[in-house]
């Protein structure tokens, strides 16, 4: 059987740009999204009993643009006001910018890089650090992150200030696609969550780095499509390759 049915673990679109979409139409596929995992945030009640003092930090560090939306939340639940003085180093660019919808981002001292933390760190965290930092984090976050920060002897403060859980996916049980497309550890993991008994047979596995690669394996399944790679930089472009070869060689069958 040819490869005819795509899920994607994650939410669809926002617009019709995605070359998810240009995959669909050239490859005559039936595309669908699906988030496994959503991000929910620690209450006001829970942060407190971590004793964390925001107001004694003089820098944020933050990784993504949800970081800023649950510090920026706990923060008015907690009534505390961010002051002026506060730094913000941000790991990439469009992470910066992002912070235009809390504050007036003229008037603050921003420092971002160029999406990688280490770069963060060397070019700028490390020429302030004098600062008290505050790092905001996911319960399942990159260990690279504090490590970093760990060997670099940066004071700072690891705050979880959201968590990853599996969504609800009872409305797939009875649908079969030939291709699952994961982007995160945390998609394998609620993939067994809702279906414990799951048997790969002839479904396959799509995944994109090498956390999620480790994930796919370690859960005793095949990993048939791997992203990135030198000739397939993309997810879409690895799926292509794959589905192309495939169906060319099933239509010789």
């Amino acid at each position: 059987m040819k490869i005819k049915k795509i899920l994607v673990s994650q939410p669809k679109p926002e617009n019709d740009k995605s070359p998810y979409y240009e995959l669909a139409e050239k490859n005559n596929l039936k595309v669908d999204f699906k988030p496994f995992i959503r991000v929910e945030g620690v209450e006001a009640k829970e942060f407190r009993k971590k004793r964390i003092d925001i107001t004694e930090h003089t820098a944020v560090i933050f990784t993504s643009r949800t970081a800023i939306d649950h510090f920026f939340r706990l923060c008015e639940e907690l009534r505390i006001s961010v002051p002026d003085s506060m730094k913000y180093f941000c790991v990439s660019e469009s992470v910066a910018l992002y912070l235009q919808k809390y504050i007036v981002y003229r008037k603050r001292k921003i420092f971002f890089g160029n999406n990688n933390f280490k770069n963060l760190v060397e070019q700028y965290i490390l020429k302030h650090s004098g600062e008290n930092f505050l790092l905001p984090l996911s319960d399942i976050h990159k260990a690279e992150i504090p490590r970093t920060l760990d060997k670099n002897k940066i004071k700072y403060t690891k705050a979880i200030m959201y968590r990853t859980v599996s969504c609800d996916l009872s409305d797939l049980s009875d649908v079969n696609y030939d291709i699952l497309v994961f982007y995160s550890p945390s998609g394998i993991k609620s993939l067994f969550h809702n279906f414990p008994d799951f048997k790969q047979n002839n479904t396959k596995i799509a995944c994109f780095g090498p956390s999620t690669a480790r994930a796919v394996k370690k859960a005793g399944l095949r990993l048939d499509i791997h992203a990135p790679t030198t000739e397939t930089p993309s997810m879409t472009m690895a799926l292509e390759k794959y589905i192309s070869e495939f169906n060319k060689n099933q239509g010789k069958k």
